[in-house]
């Protein structure tokens, strides 16, 4: 129980983080933690799943000018386009999965649609990421009335269901890629916040911040040097996890005519809002962007709860 340093470390440098056992300067200790989550992500059938159909998703994004045969705004096959009729499944040589009311191509609209889609998700996840830990870490750090203030603003903000709040905001910010990456990354910052919050109370009382204290580091330097680096596992799964909700929530703002664009613009919730109105005669351009946004989502949440798991103390090997 005592806080008593060893007398190898006390009396020679009064520099602490590096000395300080169970803190994120220990390397031993913060590389062990992870690559037993390593290890027991690599024995996770659901993790893998999700390692692959992220995987898969990122390659086609980050190479859709190599795998798309046209552009994501082209229009290769508008002469084949009638009031009455839209080619569907390899009826016409040259488009594998057929042509959308405008004559694009719907394979390469897919492919650029992922593109389209990863960039959303990760900029508005990273912007409410971001705010997120700022608002977490002056709750965390400081506490009293600071803490009291965020925490309120942050209730107000999740009293608002997360779709609902990121349509206002984009609403607001009127219509393009730019409205709709903000409106997403803002009704992520209270999440990220709160959890962050919640992760650093629960260390305040750890040993390694009292050995600290005993140093004689000020609290500010406690809380970024020590506190932040080990409260931030359950962010980065949070972060993860919420990857998914952005791409749903991108397409969805798409769908209610929030994303801006051209009608023919490659992206998975525009071509759904546009296949609307041709589900009786081409079903199939409703389907197959749905069915991708579902297994993006799919691949992040498996990866995204597996790795919760594997950092979970409650499911780790001892």
């Amino acid at each position: 129980m005592s806080t008593t340093l060893p007398p190898t470390s006390a009396p020679s440098s009064g520099s602490g983080p590096e000395t300080t056992p169970g803190t994120a300067g220990d390397a031993r200790g913060g590389g062990s933690l992870w690559h037993e989550a390593y290890l027991r992500l690599r024995r996770n059938p659901a993790a893998i799943a999700g390692a692959v159909i992220v995987v898969i998703f990122v390659l086609i994004a980050l190479l859709a000018p190599v795998l798309a045969p046209y552009g994501g705004d082209d229009l290769p096959g508008r002469q084949y386009i009638t009031p009455t009729r839209i080619p569907g499944f390899g009826e016409i040589d040259g488009f594998p999965l057929g042509l959308d009311r405008f004559g694009g191509d719907v394979l390469s609209k897919l492919i650029w649609g992922a593109r389209a889609s990863l960039l959303i998700g990760i900029v508005s996840t990273a912007l409410g990421l971001a705010g997120g830990m700022l608002l977490g870490l002056l709750a965390g750090g400081f506490g009293g009335w600071v803490d009291s203030i965020i925490m309120r603003v942050v209730d107000v903000l999740l009293s608002v269901p997360n779709l609902l709040l990121a349509v206002s905001i984009a609403a607001v910010l009127g219509q393009g890629s730019a409205a709709v990456m903000i409106a997403i990354g803002a009704s992520q910052v209270p999440i990220f916040a709160r959890l962050l919050r919640a992760s650093m109370l629960s260390q305040r009382g750890a040993d390694y911040v009292l050995a600290a204290r005993t140093l004689g580091l000020s609290p500010g330097r406690i809380t970024i040097s020590h506190l932040l680096p080990n409260s931030i596992g359950p962010v980065i799964v949070q972060a993860t996890l919420t990857l998914a909700t952005a791409v749903i929530d991108a397409a969805a703002l798409s769908f209610l005519g929030l994303g801006g664009g051209r009608p023919e613009t490659a992206e998975w919730g525009r071509m759904l809002t546009y296949a609307q109105n041709e589900l009786a005669v081409a079903p199939q351009l409703a389907f197959l962007p749905g069915i991708c946004i579902a297994i993006t989502a799919l691949g992040f949440t498996l990866l995204g709860e597996s790795l919760r798991e594997s950092l979970d103390p409650k499911t780790r090997s001892v």
